[in-house]
């Protein structure tokens, strides 16, 4: 009888401190992902730059080139994050290589077209600029895959930080330096497109690139168009 109750007392005890192995699933080994993601992003991008509206006489040559660089805040607005609204803040430096030859006389910019026997080495103007572009984006992106179409689009507007006007021949070197007949305030529309990284990008201004300038008693009235890629990196 001892030998009995010894027995069913070490059974009792034993299962008492048994432990169920716990079934591992998938469910309980999956991590979870953040689906509240942003498209957060730096930009990078090189435009070929021509000028639109020219007044009579006036052509590019060279190549005009642009180059911009920035961080924009991406905010969704529909639950698949597919739909989103981003502003941001960049640079951008243009280059328009022509023939409008910016002198100063009296301390005041003049303006006259070089003619087509004047043997020069270059004449262009550059500016710099700082951007706030505000966008409205369309892309199939979701929180597992940063590569997918996309389609940006907006407007930018631009404050002129600093310009340069430079022409240059065999005997003589004009320089004109933050000419104030440039707009200081600029305004364009844009859009870029692509997919992954590498985008095609579209840029036009919807203000004169001058504010006040005349070619005698023409006014100087020209556009920008911006065309080229730009990057996204997250």
């Amino acid at each position: 009888m001892r030998l009995f109750f010894s027995c069913f007392l070490l059974m009792s005890f034993c299962n008492v401190f048994s432990q169920e192995e716990p079934v591992l699933t998938k469910e309980t080994t999956k991590v979870k992902i953040d689906s509240l993601y942003r498209e957060d992003q730096f930009y990078f991008g090189f435009t070929y730059n021509a000028l639109q509206q020219k007044p009579a006489g006036l052509s590019q040559n060279k190549f005009s080139v642009g180059l911009s660089a920035g961080f924009l805040r991406d905010m969704p607005i529909n639950d698949d994050r597919t739909i989103a609204i981003a502003s941001g803040v960049g640079f951008s430096y243009n280059n328009y290589n022509q023939n409008l030859l910016i002198s100063e006389s009296d301390q005041m910019p003049v303006y006259s077209i070089i003619d087509s026997k004047v043997v020069y080495n270059k004449n262009k103007f550059t500016q710099l600029l700082v951007d706030v572009p505000i966008e409205f984006r369309w892309r199939t992106s979701t929180y597992e895959s940063y590569k997918f179409w996309r389609i940006y689009g907006g407007l930018k507007f631009s404050y002129l930080l600093y310009n340069k006007s430079l022409y240059s021949d065999a005997d003589n070197k004009i320089v004109v330096v933050n000419n104030k007949d440039f707009n200081k305030f600029l305004y364009g529309l844009y859009i870029s497109a692509g997919y992954n990284t590498i985008n095609v990008y579209a840029h036009y201004g919807l203000n004169s690139l001058f504010k006040s300038a005349k070619i005698e008693d023409e006014s100087i009235d020209m556009k920008a168009l911006n065309i080229g890629i730009i990057f996204y990196i997250l």
